[in-house]
C-alpha cells in the first residue's frame, strides 16, 4: 500500500483514468490542482477510456433531461422511483443494469439506486418500483447508500444537486446476488458493458 505524503495528491494515469501520486508543486505547475480540474480530468478520462462503447437513449416521461425532478420522486414527496424508458440497446445485449448517483454529494458519488440483470428486451420501468431484492419483471436490486434495497430519491441538504441515471447494456448477465456493494457491481460491469445511456435530472429542496 502506498502512503500519501503531506505534499502529494493524486493525478490520473492517462491510460486508465486512475489516480497516481504527484507532488503538489508539479500539479500546481501543470495547472491541474486549481479549480477542481484534477477531478474533472480524471472523470473525463474514465468516461472516455472505452472508445468502442456505443450509446443509446434514456428518458423519463416525468422530467426532461437536465430539468428539475418532480418532488413526487424525492424525499419531499412519495419518494418512489420515476418512470424511465429507453431506446433499443445493441442486439447482443443479454442484460441491463441501472445506477442512480448524486455526484454533488459531500462524499461523491452518493448511490440512490442499483439494479442489475434486468431482461434485455425490457424497454421501460414504471414508476414506484418495489424496494425488494428480486423484481417480478426480472432483475435484482442492490443496496443504495442508505443501506436499503431499491430506490431512495433526491434529498440534498443545500443547493441544487445533479442526479445521474446511467443504464448499462451488458453482453452477459452479472449474476450477482441481491444487496451487493456498488463496488462489486461496478467491477462486474466493467468487462461486460457494451453500451450506456444517461439521463441527468436536478433537484433542490424548497426553502
Amino acid at each position: 500500500m502506498v502512503q500519501r505524503g503531506a505534499n502529494q495528491v493524486s493525478k490520473c494515469d492517462i491510460r486508465s483514468g486512475q489516480p497516481l501520486l504527484w507532488s503538489r508543486r508539479r500539479l500546481l505547475q501543470s495547472g491541474l490542482l486549481s479549480g477542481g480540474l484534477l477531478l474533472a480530468t480524471c472523470d473525463r478520462q474514465r468516461q472516455t477510456s472505452s472508445p468502442n462503447l456505443s450509446t443509446f437513449q434514456l428518458t423519463s416521461p416525468a422530467f426532461a433531461a437536465e430539468a428539475l425532478i418532480p418532488p413526487e420522486f424525492t424525499c419531499d414527496g412519495s419518494d418512489h422511483s420515476p418512470p424511465l424508458q429507453w431506446s433499443d440497446p445493441p442486439a447482443q445485449t443479454q442484460g441491463l443494469s441501472l445506477i442512480l448517483e448524486d455526484p454533488d454529494a459531500p462524499n461523491p458519488p452518493f448511490i440512490h439506486w442499483v439494479l442489475y440483470d434486468l431482461p434485455p428486451d425490457l424497454t421501460a420501468l414504471s414508476a414506484a418500483i418495489p424496494a425488494q431484492p428480486f423484481l417480478s419483471i426480472g432483475g435484482v436490486q442492490g443496496k443504495n447508500d442508505f443501506g436499503q434495497y431499491g430506490y431512495r430519491g433526491p434529498c440534498p441538504p443545500t443547493q441544487t444537486h445533479r442526479y445521474v441515471f446511467r443504464l448499462y447494456a451488458t453482453k452477459q448477465l452479472l449474476d450477482l446476488p441481491p444487496g451487493v456493494s456498488i463496488a462489486e457491481v461496478r467491477q462486474s460491469l466493467e468487462p461486460q458493458t457494451i453500451a450506456t445511456a444517461v439521463l441527468m435530472g436536478r433537484y433542490r429542496r424548497a426553502g
